[in-house]
C-alpha cells in the first residue's frame, strides 16, 4: 500500500514525511518548498498529499491517485 506524503511543522522548519513515519524524507526553510517537493512525490507515487498547519491541524490535502469519485476540488 503507497503512503500519503505530509508538509508539517518540524523544529522551526516544514518537513516532508510518509504516513506512518517518524523520520523526516527532507526539511524546507519554507513551508512553499515543502509543498513543492510533497506534491511532485504525490504525484509519481498516486498517493494523497496532506498539508498542516503550525499547529500540526491538517489544513488542506489533494488526492492524486486513481479516485473513482473525485471531489470537484478546485483549491489546486
Amino acid at each position: 500500500m503507497k503512503k500519503s506524503q505530509h508538509v508539517v511543522p518540524h523544529n522551526n522548519t516544514w518537513a516532508v514525511r510518509k504516513s506512518g513515519s517518524s523520520k523526516v524524507t527532507k526539511t524546507f526553510k519554507t513551508q512553499t518548498g515543502a509543498i513543492k517537493f510533497a506534491k511532485s512525490i504525490a504525484k509519481n507515487q498516486r498517493t494523497e498529499l496532506l498539508i498542516h498547519n503550525r499547529q500540526g491541524k491538517i489544513r488542506s490535502k489533494d488526492s492524486y491517485g486513481n479516485d473513482p469519485c473525485p471531489p470537484k476540488d478546485t483549491e489546486h
